[in-house]
């Protein structure tokens, strides 16, 4: 899962940011209104996490062109002010929680699988497709009953179609989601390759009774 950081306290952004890689997260981070509109013009996220208060516009407006985009990234907000106006207005603006500084990263995590089990898994964290099975809170995969062991960006990449079954992904689409900002500095696409013919050999010596399908010049689909 990837998710954007709207915070212009570095020090709080910063462990915020080493916590959730911890956590098995693509993270990227814009510390001001400018990069983070800049953010969601180009990419989508599966969550992202907004300060009101920035430095040079206020994060309800990031909000605003969300909606004017008309993008359904899951958000949450936090921010230090406790006033159920601004709650309110960021509800009504399309955000899916709100989190009053300080607060413990534990509680964080929390609400970020929450949000994006309600708007994608419908409320769980296990995904059943025909014969197997993947567990987004411990990131295993089973197929008969028998684990697959992916790498983490195998399971990433497994994870994305999953949520996006039977629909075409494009390879720079599944490359910015998965790899983040670091694909700004790939030239080609070889490491998709390598990554999805070694899950396409784990899912085929399971008997998955699924195929990740490479669309021609395009991209992939899983079918199921």
């Amino acid at each position: 899962m990837k998710l954007l950081i709207v915070e212009d306290e570095k020090g709080l952004r910063d462990n915020i940011i080493q916590f959730l890689h911890k956590e098995q997260y693509i993270v990227e981070a814009a510390p001001d209104f400018r990069s983070a509109i800049e953010k969601i013009s180009l990419y989508d996220y599966d969550c992202i996490l907004l300060d009101v208060g920035l430095p040079d516009g206020n994060g309800l407006n990031v909000l605003k062109a969300l909606k004017a985009k008309q993008k359904s990234d899951n958000v949450i907000i936090i921010s230090a002010k406790d006033s159920l106006d601004d709650k309110l207005e960021g509800l009504e603006l399309g955000a899916d929680d709100y989190l009053t500084k300080p607060f413990h990263l534990a509680e964080l995590n929390a609400r970020i699988k929450a949000v994006i089990r309600r708007k994608a898994l419908g409320g769980g964290h296990i995904v059943r497709l025909n014969n197997m099975e993947l567990n987004f809170d411990s990131r295993t995969v089973n197929v008969a009953g028998a684990e697959i062991h992916l790498n983490r960006k195998e399971f990433d990449i497994l994870a994305f179609f999953v949520v996006n079954k039977n629909r075409l992904i494009y390879k720079s689409a599944l490359a910015e989601h998965v790899w983040g900002d670091h694909m700004d500095n790939a030239d080609n696409f070889d490491f998709i390759y390598s990554q999805i013919k070694n899950l396409r050999k784990k899912l085929k010596d399971h008997g998955a009774n699924l195929e990740i399908q490479a669309i021609y010049g395009v991209g992939y689909k899983l079918s199921v």
